[in-house]
């Protein structure tokens, strides 16, 4: 019986060796199915952990999100005789990326289900905000339409507040710079914001000041991955 390893993919242009221990290379090597989000981008992942992989003989599954269930559970078969492993296109599989449906089905299957080691930009951006790591909400992305997307935004303060919540989100990165305008127009000027860009790579920002400070500052967070994390405390 195959076990599901989930699979760490790389943040950004980060040489393998700063991120992905040598444990989890020497498994990747070895697995021949993967279920990717992006069939392209795994290819090139794969030949950058070893470029003696023979990409020809392994087989690559859809698994983004326009995978429906029937399909995902038509994967299943592959897992009774070998491994096999998820990819996203960057960080870890099943936090704001597919996989958390073909880990369900693997777990109602009575298969091992493994997660290895190696960068989530969550975690790493919310170890070096400063907040709260004893409770926080990953909420995902914000709303397009401003309306709601403020309202959001402060509904998110008023839950930090009062619960001492750190909570995180995201924007496609051709909106940062409207969402971080937004930001500080609305939020209390005591809020702390951390904006964490680029994690791991060489361009790597990661800064943690109230709002009222940040007003003051331009960050340049445009069209780069970027993780918000919002704690209503002062310092």
């Amino acid at each position: 019986m195959g076990k599901l390893y989930l699979i760490p993919n790389l943040l950004g242009e980060t040489p393998i060796e700063r991120v992905i221990p040598d444990d989890v290379v020497h498994i990747i090597k070895n697995i021949k199915v993967f279920a990717t989000e992006n069939v392209k981008n795994t290819r090139r992942y794969l030949k950058k952990i070893d470029k003696t992989i023979n990409i020809d003989e392994l087989v690559f599954l859809d698994l983004n999100e326009h995978s429906d269930i029937k399909d995902i559970e038509t994967y299943l078969p592959y897992l009774a005789d070998q491994d096999m492993g998820i990819i996203s296109e960057a960080g870890c599989p099943g936090i704001a990326d597919p996989g958390a449906e073909l880990v369900a089905l693997a777990h109602k299957h009575n298969y091992q289900v493994i997660p290895l080691v190696g960068p989530s930009s969550i975690l790493l951006a919310l170890i070096a905000s400063g907040a709260n790591g004893q409770n926080f909400s990953f909420n995902g992305y914000l709303p397009i339409a401003k309306p709601e997307r403020i309202k959001t935004l402060k509904t998110y303060e008023k839950q930090s507040a009062v619960e001492n919540r750190t909570q995180l989100f995201i924007e496609t990165p051709y909106r940062n710079v409207q969402l971080f305008e937004d930001m500080i127009a609305t939020l209390s000027p005591t809020t702390r914001l951390t904006i964490a860009c680029d994690i791991t790579t060489e361009n790597e920002y990661i800064k943690t000041m109230l709002i009222k400070d940040w007003k003051h500052v331009k960050p340049d967070i445009n069209k780069r991955p970027t993780i918000f994390v919002l704690y209503a405390r002062s310092f």
